[in-house]
């Protein structure tokens, strides 16, 4: 999921850099979404390791 994250950010930067605003925007948002995606799931995850650890 992070690797998809930042293949669409370098691609974002890509295009922006070359001018093509739409898909810049979009790849950018793709981006976005999908780190948070990552992020929410990496939490649950952290949380979920700490409550079994805690546990033992």
């Amino acid at each position: 999921m992070l690797k998809w994250a930042i293949i669409f950010a370098i691609i974002s930067l890509v295009t922006g850099w070359l001018g093509f605003g739409g898909i810049s925007g979009l790849t950018g948002t793709i981006a976005k979404v999908l780190f948070a995606i990552f992020l929410i799931l990496f939490l649950i995850a952290l949380l979920a390791v700490i409550g079994v650890f805690h546990i033992l």
